[in-house]
């Protein structure tokens, strides 16, 4: 049974003239040579998956990128006709729908090509197929050890017409960290590895290594294409390193006050009385907890924005409801019952970064995680620019 939740109670609004706005930021940065890819995995980082593809595509967005197969068969349901990259399947998973719907998929392995020479076989078209090299981040790809073996079996498969190679791709490991040695060594690899593909008689139209980070940091890394996925939500993928290009954060998060009370010095907040007021504090009860994906190790921790001022969260984070100071001795409380707070969103107000330092984890995972019972909502700050 899917709820519909309540937007009185708290809601999420995304700002899809943020998001076009910082596609075309980062394209400009880039710049006219290199594509740009927007990753809209994980529900678009919890700004909505179609939405969110509307918006890049009409920013100009000329590719999207995507995990899963179900994401990438998705946005197909959803009326995206362009070109569309997946890249995470387990053995066993029907590739065929995807094949069939003309999206890029992703080979790590030799057995992986065996399975989509079936799916080809299925779907009754051939494949646009790219291959990962893992460089290392030793997650996904294929290990250079094997990399000659897998680029064979690609260029027969081409001969065979089972599909097309049409992108060699790897990932950084420590992009957010420039001076970072890592970088140059798995750039290395990834350089050679190309030229093993190339040299075995693939011409893929695409070479991709370079995240947010890479694409904003090292521009040696950034050849046809780059893929960005936090920076198009207007998020920095790396803090204090970043050059300021003027991205705006698309997503804000606010709750209502369900209620307030005046606490007096000795009075403990919330389970295990982590906090006890030490002066004479007004505070008010917000309707979220960790069950909406509010980190429960934001007690203590994080701020809120009340009225343009940040307030801080007072003892834990309970699974449906948070406490938060909203007014200290001698001073009048600047909402009451019913009223918004902002949990994240823009400067001045607490940003995903801000909720991401204090909880001691990246801002991926806040926007990611946030939702439960949030009501969801999209706007259009600036809908003369939508095509």
């Amino acid at each position: 049974m899917s709820l519909q939740h309540d937007a009185r109670r708290a809601e999420i609004v995304v700002d899809l003239a943020a998001v076009r706005h910082n596609v075309r930021r980062l394209a400009a940065e880039v710049g006219p040579d290199v594509a740009l890819m927007v990753v809209v995995k994980a529900d678009a980082y919890g700004h909505g998956l179609l939405p969110v593809a509307r918006a890049a595509r009409g920013a100009g967005a000329p590719w999207l990128g995507v995990a899963t197969l179900d994401e990438a068969l998705a946005l197909r349901a959803g009326g995206d006709t362009g070109r569309l990259l997946a890249w995470l399947t387990v053995p066993g998973e029907d590739w065929a729908p995807a094949v069939a719907a003309d999206v890029d998929v992703t080979a790590y392995t030799t057995g992986e090509l065996d399975d989509l020479v079936d799916a080809v076989a299925r779907a009754g078209r051939p494949a646009r197929l790219q291959l990962k090299i893992d460089t290392g981040l030793n997650r996904g790809g294929c290990t250079p050890a094997d990399w000659p073996a897998l680029v064979a079996a690609a260029r027969e498969g081409e001969h065979a017409g089972h599909w097309r190679v049409t992108g060699i791709w790897s990932h950084l490991a420590v992009a957010d960290e420039p001076e970072h040695p890592a970088n140059d060594a798995q750039e290395k690899i990834f350089r050679e590895a190309v030229e093993t593909a190339e040299a075995a008689g693939l011409e893929p139209e695409v070479r991709h290594l370079a995240n947010s980070a890479g694409a904003l940091l090292r521009p040696s890394a950034r050849f046809d294409l780059v893929r960005a996925g936090l920076a198009s939500y207007g998020l920095d993928p790396a803090p204090g390193r970043t050059p300021d290009i003027g991205l705006r954060p698309a997503m804000t998060a606010t709750a209502t006050v369900a209620m307030t009370k005046r606490l007096v010095p000795g009075d403990g907040v919330s389970y295990g009385h982590t906090w006890v007021a030490e002066q004479p504090v007004t505070v008010g009860l917000l309707p979220v907890g960790y069950a909406d994906g509010v980190p429960r190790h934001a007690g203590n921790t994080v701020h809120v924005g009340v009225a343009g001022v940040r307030r801080p969260v007072r003892g834990r984070v309970c699974m449906d409801q948070l406490v938060v100071e909203l007014a200290g001795p001698g001073e009048e409380p600047a909402v009451g019952p019913g009223e918004r707070v902002v949990l994240f969103g823009s400067a001045p107000d607490p940003t995903a970064q801000d909720w991401a330092e204090a909880c001691g984890t990246i801002s991926y995972e806040i926007v990611s995680r946030i939702g439960g019972r949030f009501a969801r909502r999209w706007t259009d700050t600036d809908p003369e620019e939508q095509p």
